[in-house]
């Protein structure tokens, strides 16, 4: 096998599932015919876990929603082995829900081979762990944080110490570690600006899963509700009958915005084109610094539908953090720590991966 490859299923394995010889596995992978994993990812991992002593099963499932014939094998899969790992959109349902599991399952946001060998499935797990925490540390403490892109985007606030809501973070591990956890919107007002699309936020599958935005609208937002969609009359209407459609089919509050967050991964890219899947690109760019999104759609994390904006600043407390989709390392001590802990962490932040699959 590749080196680069090994390395990569060696940094999912031992540095974020914390496995070790002498483990049994089950890696989910999606078929590969719905052209959103690939085989030889989960085939890489599966071939590692092996050559360090572990017990390895590896299971072909379907697309969300179409697992019902599967679901007997899953849960008993799930119940016989020490750790789970998904290549597959079905370990990406349910993140937020509450979980006991003394070792919660792995959910892969690498889709092929290439990935998990670039440096986006390579550099050390731990890195992006610490640079998570030190993050979330900046915007919990911030007295105002305040967001802008080229777009138009101007939000304002910052996070309330009764916020709720529910979970801050998922209850599944995420491979590469990509997100801070999500700021609560009921402590912010302003506008977002909506451009390109509307896509799922991967919670529950419905159809259609994708809205094409053709000029900017402003969505305005205060305390977690959206008061109004401003932008020409075309996109609006389509907007607010996406928003129509999908909360009569789960019968959820169209008008809420629960939270947002932005990529810290620099090493993450996208090289295809967001059009010819939009779906998927929104679910594999997320991770990357030059993105930041909203869930919104439901009083609950991760809401339905999802709010894209692009190249953000954001600043706290006055000074920059994010400027037009790139980190500050030296925005505090703590983040220069963190970043100077690993060799070329830095420099990989101040120049992140460019490719987002837009033109």
């Amino acid at each position: 096998m590749d080196k680069a490859l090994r390395e990569g299923a060696k940094n999912l394995l031992v540095n974020c599932a914390g496995l070790e010889g002498g483990e049994s596995l089950v890696v989910f992978h999606e078929d590969p015919a719905l052209d959103w994993y690939d085989r030889a990812a989960p085939e890489a991992v599966a071939s590692t876990a092996r050559s360090m002593g572990m017990t390895v099963s590896l299971i072909q499932v379907n697309a969300p929603g179409d697992n019902d014939g599967l679901a007997g094998a899953i849960e008993t899969a799930v119940r016989s082995h020490d750790q789970v790992v998904h290549f597959a959109r079905l370990g990406d349902q349910d993140r937020f829900a509450p979980s006991n599991a003394a070792n919660p399952p792995v959910m892969s946001y690498v889709t092929d081979a290439a990935g998990l060998a670039s440096q986006f499935g390579r550099f050390d797990h731990a890195a992006l762990l610490a640079l998570k925490s030190a993050v979330n540390a900046i915007l919990d403490r911030a007295a105002e944080i305040r967001v802008t892109c080229p777009a138009g985007t101007q939000l304002t606030g910052r996070v309330l110490a009764d916020s709720g809501g529910g979970p801050e973070d998922v209850s599944v591990k995420r491979f590469p570690m990509g997100v801070y956890k999500p700021l609560p919107m009921t402590g912010f007002k302003g506008r977002v600006a909506l451009t390109r699309y509307l896509t799922p936020t991967g919670s529950r599958p419905y159809e259609p899963a994708v809205v094409p935005i053709d000029s900017t609208v402003w969505a305005h937002v205060d305390a977690g509700k959206i008061l109004e969609f401003e932008g020409e009359a075309d996109d609006v209407a389509r907007i607010h009958r996406h928003y129509r459609h999908v909360s009569d089919l789960f019968g959820i509050d169209p008008l809420r915005t629960h939270s947002w967050h932005s990529g810290i991964h620099p090493a993450c890219a996208f090289s295809g084109r967001a059009e010819d899947d939009p779906a998927k690109w929104g679910n594999s760019v997320f991770c990357n610094p030059r993105v930041m999104h909203c869930h919104t759609c439901g009083d609950y994390a991760p809401g339905e539908i999802c709010w894209m904006v692009f190249d953000p600043t954001i600043s706290v407390d006055g000074r920059v953090l994010w400027d037009k989709g790139r980190m500050n390392p030296d925005h505090s001590p703590d983040l220069r720590r963190v970043c100077n802990a690993w060799p070329g962490f830095a420099a990989l932040l101040k120049n992140p991966g460019a490719e987002i699959g837009l033109k």
